[in-house]
């Protein structure tokens, strides 16, 4: 482990390094080159993206395709939300962020909604409007609603850009996914959400959830969560918290006693989360940290909760924004995530790299 750990720290110098040298090295006139993305340091470190989504910006250096698409209320038509290019003089751009301006002039005077996210990895993975599952959502046939486009506007690399902002009754969701961890297969994800959007409702989630949109039993989902709710493990109030949800389980810690009370797991105050959740058979991690600043730290690193959660029965579907069962009461906004391979589980160096690379994007609630 060590010696991986040493390999992934010293990959990330070299390709910083290599940056930097590009940069001085690109002739006057010709555009600088793009920035990496987390997707590049996960398949650096052999744990490469399965799911990889954003309205902010590619996740990878190489990425051109669209981020999403959004749908105007006025005529229904739609339009793909692409990625700026990089540009050279008079004023060189590396680009790499979200064409905010295409959906601002698409959607003057009128609403735009978000349709789909865009998987931006191989598999192609993308998020649309969410089904009727174990709880309906309040469009017709239950589906959930679909965020409104314009609700969540920060600035990312110093430009305009928007978040999808989830309120009960919104969610996205892709049941058909290709590459995720089924059963106890390892895997890893992260996630860069809004701090200061959060409540107690069910549930705030990014990651590994049920095909069928209903409570398949324990162990057949895991995902970050972000929130305050207290009807399962908890940190000491208020909150709100960085957790997983492992079905019928949001979960802070396993303590020896069975307890739920994580007497150790702090409530966070950063405008900007970014937070880690992987699992392996018979263990767990998750991680988080100020996504404008500083390093990741370890919320918990241990075993699974008991028997009827080891081994784990995920099922690889991709969510964001509510429960495995789809239920609907929670709310937040979401910026970006992705999902490493089955049967990865990324070194906590490498975590420390997708947040730097973060940081280094420089989100600031300006928009």
């Amino acid at each position: 482990m060590k010696t991986r750990i040493n390999l992934v720290l010293m990959l990330a110098v070299a390709l910083t390094l290599i940056g930097a040298a590009l940069t001085m090295a690109t002739p006057a006139g010709e555009a600088p080159p793009r920035p990496q993305g987390p997707c590049d340091i996960y398949a650096a470190a052999g744990d490469p993206c399965v799911a990889a989504h954003s309205t902010t910006r590619a996740l990878y250096a190489s990425y051109t395709g669209p981020l999403y698409q959004v749908l105007r209320q006025s005529d229904g038509k739609t339009l793909d939300i692409g990625v700026v290019q990089p540009v050279a003089l008079p004023f060189p751009d590396a680009g790499g962020y979200a064409n905010a301006a295409a959906q601002d002039a698409f959607c003057a005077n009128t609403y735009c909604w978000i349709t789909s996210i865009y998987d931006q990895s191989p598999k192609h993975n993308d998020l649309i409007q969410a089904p009727r599952g174990g709880f309906s959502g309040p469009a017709m046939g239950g589906f959930n609603n679909l965020p409104v486009a314009d609700m969540a506007p920060i600035t990312i690399m110093g430009h305009k850009a928007y978040g999808v902002f989830i309120a009960p009754g919104l969610g996205l969701r892709q049941n058909d996914a290709k590459g995720t961890a089924v059963d106890d297969q390892a895997e890893g994800q992260y996630w860069v959400i809004n701090g200061r959007h959060y409540n107690s409702g069910c549930c705030f989630d990014y990651g590994n959830a049920e095909i069928d949109s209903r409570d398949d039993d324990n162990g057949t989902m895991e995902t970050t969560y972000y929130g305050n709710a207290t009807a399962w493990y908890r940190g000491t109030p208020p909150g709100p918290w960085i957790m997983t949800d492992q079905e019928n389980n949001l979960v802070g810690c396993v303590n020896p006693d069975g307890s739920k009370l994580c007497v150790n797991l702090p409530s966070i105050t950063w405008r900007f989360v970014t937070a880690i959740a992987k699992g392996e058979p018979h263990h767990w991690t998750s991680m988080g940290g100020d996504g404008q600043r500083g390093a990741l730290s370890v919320m918990f690193d241990g075993p699974r909760v008991n028997s009827t959660y080891d081994p784990m029965r995920k099922q690889g579907a991709v969510l964001p924004g509510n429960g495995g069962a789809n239920s609907v009461g929670s709310q937040g906004t979401f910026y970006e995530g992705a999902m490493t391979a089955a049967g990865t589980f990324p070194a906590d160096a490498t975590d420390q790299l997708v947040q730097a690379n973060v940081v280094a994007a420089k989100y600031d609630g300006r928009g």
